[in-house]
């Protein structure tokens, strides 16, 4: 697809990037296919393609209107389109700077959004992103939870005892990303992780100043609060990666596939740009660490006569972002799990980092058609690998919902 970009962008580093993305997409209406608003409300506007046009018309040079806002906003940050690309075209990072080109000329406008949404959002970039700030709002939005409106009560989830965590104490060391929101909503997850890695000698050791991976604000536009994110996380996991760390764990597949990107998105920066790719290069999701460890854990665990039937739900920043598919279920079988998957698998759950809360009505559309899915496999549990995944499916049904890697830390203490 040719483009010939207006002043405003030209030449600039999202500018170039822009144009080699959309010069790639021939068009050819494969990605629709797997959106899911494009499946929801059936517009060639609310899907990738017709996206792509739009965006590549306001950096063109088109007047950007207050209609113009929604179409990018909408869709989920699922790049649930990127897997069946043939071009290969990386739809995310487009997406993020259209969204970024939008806000921009409507703030050169004058024109802002309603006063409550701009709240809203300040609170989500500016709360949310902040852990200090998180966890007190948390405590207090669970003592009120019975008075809390319907979109922000499943948010707040009840509260599960952790257990104990275990201190270093091997030669073996990996950093682990505590994150902004999962060490409040469900410190149970890198307990229980840290308690796997012991059983196999290493030691799990979290930087206190590393906070949040940058993501929420890159997708709500604060593209340098991002960055300073990343920088911080870089600066805070420095010393323990000269000193030999292995690598750094993701438990929240929407951090890691961030973090991976740190290379990307600090390629321009002269301080950190070497820092930032040794980074992206040492981050692994937990499911591609344990495969390797799978015959220590099967001695490990005991096998269960009933072993538990549980559906699995590969987050869309797994099985699209960081394009990591079957090494879950293989590990959990291996382990005598009876694992399955549901209908639509590769379909987004509704989530979306902030999405549920800035798009409810889609959100939960997407959120009930996949747990009925889930359902429809006969599963007693639920299982995924991102936070706020499991944050969304559980608040729409009675039936268990964890991390996969609670399931596994399950097996090995039940011996």
């Amino acid at each position: 697809m040719q483009t010939n970009f207006a002043e405003f962008i030209r030449n600039t580093p999202e500018g170039e990037e822009a144009a080699a993305i959309v010069q790639k997409c021939v068009h050819c209406g494969f990605c629709t296919a797997t959106c899911p608003t494009y499946q929801l409300l059936g517009d060639e506007l609310d899907g990738p393609r017709g996206r792509i046009y739009l965006m590549k018309q306001m950096m063109e040079g088109a007047e950007v209107t207050e209609s113009t806002r929604l179409p990018p906003a909408r869709p989920p940050p699922c790049r649930n389109c990127e897997s069946p690309c043939p071009s290969g075209v990386t739809y995310g990072r487009l997406v993020d700077i259209g969204r970024k080109v939008v806000e921009d000329q409507l703030e050169a406008k004058g024109v802002q959004r309603p006063l409550g949404e701009r709240a809203v959002r300040w609170a989500l970039r500016e709360g949310v992103s902040r852990p200090a700030l998180f966890g007190p709002a948390l405590k207090i939005g669970r003592a009120l939870r019975p008075l809390l409106p319907g979109v922000l009560r499943d948010k707040v989830p009840v509260t599960r005892a952790p257990g104990q965590r275990p201190a270093p104490r091997h030669a073996r060391r990996m950093l682990v990303l505590e994150g902004c929101v999962q060490p409040s909503m469900s410190p149970n997850i890198n307990a229980a992780t840290a308690r796997v890695f012991d059983r196999l000698g290493i030691s799990l050791v979290a930087a206190p100043e590393a906070g949040c991976c940058g993501a929420i604000r890159h997708h709500m536009n604060d593209h340098a609060g991002a960055l300073d994110n990343m920088r911080a996380n870089i600066d805070a996991w420095w010393p323990a990666i000269e000193a030999g760390a292995e690598a750094i764990v993701m438990t929240a597949s929407g951090c890691g596939v961030m973090v991976k990107d740190y290379g990307h998105l600090l390629r321009h920066d002269p301080m950190y740009a070497d820092k930032a790719r040794r980074v992206s290069a040492l981050t692994k999701d937990l499911s591609e660490l344990l495969p390797a460890y799978q015959a220590e854990l099967a001695a490990l665990v005991r096998r269960a006569q009933d072993a538990p039937r549980v559906a699995w739900h590969p987050p869309c920043t797994l099985q699209h972002g960081q394009q990591i598919r079957g090494a879950v279920e293989m590990l959990l079988a291996g382990l005598g799990v009876d694992v399955r998957l549901c209908a639509d698998s590769h379909l987004c759950c509704g989530s979306a980092g902030t999405y549920s809360i800035l798009q409810p009505a889609l959100s939960k559309q997407l959120r009930d058609e996949k747990l009925a899915n889930l359902q429809a496999t006969g599963a007693e549990m639920i299982v995924s690998a991102n936070i706020g995944c499991l944050t969304h499916l559980q608040s729409g049904t009675a039936t268990p919902v964890a991390h996969w890697i609670e399931l596994v830390d399950d097996l090995l203490r039940i011996r």
